[in-house]
């Protein structure tokens, strides 16, 4: 009979991976037998879990500064910290004729609504915050925003309707017509530097550290770089 003594893992996962992280832990399960316990959402509201003693064995955040603080808060096992992907922000209006016009459809009269990520939480309404500021929005164009609880909610806003346009990670919507989203340019915002640490919890469990071993691997970033993320650039030490 099969043991049902199953080695398994729990992740923390900012909600822009969370497709390309379903393909990566199916890959790593099909390879060790192992089972991947994954839970989403934006990353200073997964942070605030882990400082309020949510057990998980690995943070993949959406930003290098938390974990870099849990680490410091002796939270995080030290050297263990790696940024695995560095992101892309698109703003997405699949019902509008096109987005690919360098952000002036922020202030369309059609655009009754814009959809970011809370930037008090999410890293990636950071960003959006700060393109928001590059195109120079006006006011009444600034009065339209709604906020979300992280990108999976931005995107949801715009699917359902609530919200003619949302900026929301390239990873969200790379496999959509490219008309229906404007790829902002990097120099848009400081860089998404996306870091995994172990967590003290995950200090013990040995398929934890397989699988942060995993997302360096070749195989890991091919799937990374799929996705629309890019690979090679490192946080601070």
């Amino acid at each position: 009979p099969c043991s049902l003594d199953v080695p398994t893992l729990s992740v923390a996962d900012a909600a822009n991976f969370a497709e390309a992280h379903e393909e990566l832990a199916l890959r790593f399960e099909l390879a060790t037998g192992a089972r991947v316990v994954s839970s989403k959402g934006a990353t200073g509201g997964l942070y605030a879990q882990i400082r309020n003693g949510a057990p998980f064995d690995i943070f993949l955040a959406a930003d290098a500064i938390r974990p870099r603080l849990l680490e410091e808060e002796g939270l995080g096992v030290p050297g263990t910290r790696f940024t695995y992907a560095t992101g892309r922000l698109a703003l997405y209006g699949p019902g509008l004729d096109s987005v690919r016009s360098g952000g002036t459809d922020l202030s369309s009269v059609g655009v009754t609504n814009l959809a970011i990520a809370n930037p008090r939480t999410a890293p990636y309404g950071v960003a959006a915050e700060a393109v928001l500021g590059r195109v120079g929005l006006n006011p009444t164009a600034r009065s339209r925003i709604v906020r979300a609880a992280n990108v999976g909610q931005t995107l949801q806003f715009v699917r359902s309707g609530a919200a003619e346009l949302g900026f929301i990670a390239l990873s969200q919507v790379i496999g959509e017509p490219e008309y229906s989203y404007w790829l902002v340019p990097s120099e848009y915002h400081a860089p998404l530097l996306q870091d995994a640490v172990l967590l003290q919890a995950g200090g013990e469990n040995p398929v934890a550290r397989d699988y942060l071993a995993f997302l360096r691997s070749d195989e890991a970033k091919r799937v990374i770089e799929s996705f629309g993320y890019e690979i090679g650039l490192r946080s601070d030490p």
